[in-house]
């Protein structure tokens, strides 16, 4: 839930591809994000899908969400697929038996770590219990979304001597504690590495904290640096601050024990920020773009990626493997999809499954590493802050396609070079770039296999169409 603006290090640049700081950029305090950066790469052009599971099962698999029909947020308890969404979406998500990055570095002798948020599956599915999707160690993981509480106080939403299906599991140790849940959370991710390292195993550690999810809950660490800011947005900057705290703590973690020269880091969004503005649409959110999470415009989908190595050493074999130029801001379109082939090509592993993810390897090791043009397909026949609708790029130019609406207000074309706020709407100013774009956006849908919004009948899928 942390957009690409939720963070002090600029990631968006100007028109010489020079880093440029904003407002927001100067609201936020991510020191050890400033750190990792200044260690490694980072893209401008950064995409996950507009909400959180989809992109966690995309990360997993390293397909778009079109593909693998994980489109919306999993509902722990029921199919919310909206009223017109298609009813077989994937809401129960991803099978035991299915090829995953956990497993495939499971079976090439890797201990895998989950901590934190997993909402990967519904009560009583596999994905309730990422032990069951491939990881050796579940930290905190479970149906759940986001947590009832994020103080130990509260025993994280849990009831006193006991485990409630709304609470975060396993922490019963800092239950009646002052410990917030991201410090809980990370104490215990440093001692699951330090388990790994004395047991002499390469580790694959994904952390993945509750925060920043509402309910925004000050972390009271950091609550005293935003002064004279609304309650909900006090709390939102202390939980960004909390996170990279922790970033912190396990880079340091990493380094007292020895293995930060070949711990390969990436730090990543799940969706673009939720910060609580007000309006979702409003460009103040997530500033100078446009749009929060779940909404079809940028500001719902970019998110900070930074790739580093936990200490850069010049002379480190795995390093020489895999070379990451530091301090180095790119604008290559890069995906959430992409890692999953990324990680498996750091350490050697092949995997026969459909990817939609690119190898991003080559672009890592330098600012002038060659362009490659992509496109990003974010598919969501759904219900939320925005409804029914496909958002597509492909070069500089995104299509937004509103799958229930008429003919009239059904596109959104943009021109993301010279219009990153979104503000012109060009598809009815150029219609030979909107066919171009559109048949490009329906290809891909249709290579995916995507599943599409019903009509009003409740029966027949709502193919995109220009008519």
């Amino acid at each position: 839930y942390m957009g690409l603006m939720d963070t002090s290090v600029p990631f968006l640049t100007d028109e010489h591809g020079m880093a440029e700081r904003h407002p927001l950029n100067d609201f936020y305090r991510t020191p050890s994000m400033e750190l990792l950066a200044k260690q490694g790469i980072r893209f401008s052009n950064f995409y996950a899908m507009s909400v959180c599971s989809p992109t966690r099962t995309s990360l997993m698999t390293g397909q778009t969400s079109a593909r693998h029909h994980t489109t919306n947020w999993i509902d722990p308890d029921k199919n919310n697929r909206g009223k017109f969404g298609p009813p077989d979406w994937r809401w129960e998500g991803m099978a035991e038996s299915e090829t995953n990055l956990p497993r495939l570095l499971r079976e090439a002798g890797y201990r895998t770590i989950h901590c934190g948020k997993g909402h990967f599956g519904p009560f009583g599915s596999p994905g309730a219990n990422p032990t069951r999707l491939g990881f050796d160690v579940n930290i905190g993981g479970s149906a759940m979304g986001q947590p009832s509480s994020y103080y130990g106080a509260d025993n994280y939403g849990n009831e006193k001597g006991k485990h409630s299906p709304r609470g975060v599991p396993g922490l019963e140790a800092y239950h009646g504690t002052d410990i917030f849940l991201t410090e809980s959370l990370t104490l215990e991710m440093n001692k699951a590495i330090t388990d790994a390292v004395s047991d002499k195993q390469p580790f694959f550690a994904y952390m993945s904290h509750y925060a920043v999810h509402a309910p925004f809950h000050s972390d009271p660490r950091f609550v005293d640096h935003y002064p004279n800011q609304p309650k909900d947005l006090a709390a939102f900057g202390s939980l960004i601050e909390g996170m990279d705290k922790s970033l912190g703590d396990i880079l340091d973690q990493l380094d007292r024990l020895g293995v930060a020269e070949n711990t390969l880091v990436f730090f990543l969004g799940d969706n673009g920020t939720d910060s609580p503005c007000g309006d979702q649409y409003a460009i103040s959110c997530a500033a100078p773009l446009r749009g929060k999470k779940g909404t079809h415009y940028e500001g719902g989908m970019r998110a900070p990626l930074i790739a580093a190595w936990a200490k850069p050493s010049p002379t480190n074999s795995l390093q020489s493997r895999m070379p990451i130029a530091r301090d180095t801001i790119v604008s290559q379109i890069a995906v959430v999809y992409d890692l999953f082939p990324t990680i498996l090509a750091a350490v050697g592993i092949q995997s026969d499954q459909p990817i939609d993810g690119m190898d991003l390897s080559k672009q890592f090791r330098s600012q002038s590493a060659p362009a490659v043009e992509r496109e990003f397909l974010m598919h969501y026949p759904h219900e939320h802050r925005s409804n029914y609708f496909t958002s597509y790029r492909r070069g500089d130019w995104k299509l937004v396609y509103h799958y229930r609406k008429p003919v009239a207000e059904r596109f959104e074309l943009f021109d993301l070079t010279h219009d990153r706020s979104e503000s012109h709407n060009l598809a009815t100013t150029n219609p030979d770039k909107l066919r171009e774009i559109f048949l490009a956006m329906q290809q891909s849908l249709e290579t995916a296999g995507a599943q599409y919004p019903l009509a009003d009948d409740g029966q027949t899928p709502l193919k995109p169409s220009m008519d």
